[in-house]
């Protein structure tokens, strides 16, 4: 029996690699667009000619389309991706944030439970709903989110706890720490510092403008926590997992490694503006995934500094096609 996945925010970092993985493992892929005037489909067109993937027009703001989308599709699997995600822009919108991130995922369970389908639901939960709360964080540690995206995705997570408390859903939340890659959105700051590395060595620019340095962020590979998503459905009882690498590393340690990657110093580029902190800080995000190890033989492998350096490498690739059209 051919599988099907059911994924929102398929067309972001973490839902093209999950699209891919699951197309490797034969499943029949399902993934929710948003409508828009400009396509923003660049991270999936490489799978466009795939006979088993299938997009569809639908939000999470907008129940209705998620319960039809749920009716028709009959999904085995579904992966909560969507989300509003940059934590800065959730001061900004927080209405939005929290219609889309909060509210957003308790319209699907709420498709997915008066469809009466049986089928596995994993919600992306984040390490930012621990906020405040010092390090290290596993899934027992107090929550104390420090911004509007925070304490969206706490009320996501909650509620999915809910209903697999009330109607006996195989529901999950995966705790991911931060995750990065070359499709990091270009706003997110490990991406910015590589793109800006990039655009520096290629004589583009001379200088980066970043906020905090010394926020200290535990960074993974994506493409491995997507697999950790995967393995979490597979799991015989449905409960909530942390995926992190365990290792603590500054902005500051970031940019060092990734503009030594190209024999560079940072202290010769980087320059502190202020509009780039946020009104309440996030200080130190570590996770311990042992559970993850243990129940689903699941362990990061890609550390801050080779991810900083592969980051780099993309970029500059990137950027340098683009500089010779």
């Amino acid at each position: 029996m051919t599988r099907r996945a059911f994924i929102t925010g398929i067309t972001g970092q973490d839902g093209s690699y999950l699209a891919e993985l699951l197309l490797s493992k034969d499943y029949e892929v399902h993934g929710l667009v948003r409508r828009a005037s400009t396509l923003n489909r660049g991270r999936i067109d490489h799978l466009h000619a795939d006979q088993r993937l299938h997009l569809h027009y639908g939000d999470l703001t907008d129940g209705v389309s998620l319960s039809n989308l749920v009716r028709d599709i009959e999904p085995h699997e579904v992966y909560n991706l969507g989300a509003q995600s940059h934590v800065k822009v959730s001061f900004e919108m927080p209405e939005y944030t929290a219609s889309t991130d909060a509210v957003g995922t308790l319209r699907l369970l709420e498709a997915i439970r008066a469809s009466g389908i049986d089928c596995r639901y994993y919600q992306a939960s984040t390490s930012e709903m621990f906020g405040a709360t010092p390090p290290p964080q596993h899934e027992g540690t107090a929550f104390y989110p420090r911004s509007p995206y925070g304490a969206a995705k706490l009320y996501s997570h909650w509620v999915t706890v809910n209903y697999r408390e009330a109607y006996d859903l195989f529901a999950v939340s995966g705790i991911l720490f931060n995750h990065e890659s070359p499709r990091r959105g270009e706003s997110f700051v490990t991406r910015k510092i590589t793109l800006g590395v990039a655009a520096i060595k290629l004589g583009v620019t001379d200088r980066l403008e970043l906020g905090n340095l010394d926020a200290v962020r535990d960074w993974g590979y994506a493409p491995e926590y997507v697999e950790g998503m995967w393995r979490m459905l597979q799991h015989d009882t449905p409960t909530d997992f942390v995926l992190a690498t365990g290792t603590g590393r500054t902005v500051r340690d970031f940019c060092e490694a990734a503009f030594s990657h190209v024999g560079l110093r940072w202290e010769d580029h980087v320059v502190h503006d202020k509009q780039y902190e946020r009104p309440t800080e996030v200080d130190a995000l570590i996770g311990d995934a042992s559970k993850a190890r243990e129940l689903l033989g699941w362990e990061a492998t890609t550390h801050a500094d080779d991810l900083a350096r592969l980051m780099v490498d993309a970029d500059i690739e990137q950027l340098g096609r683009l500089i010779d059209r």
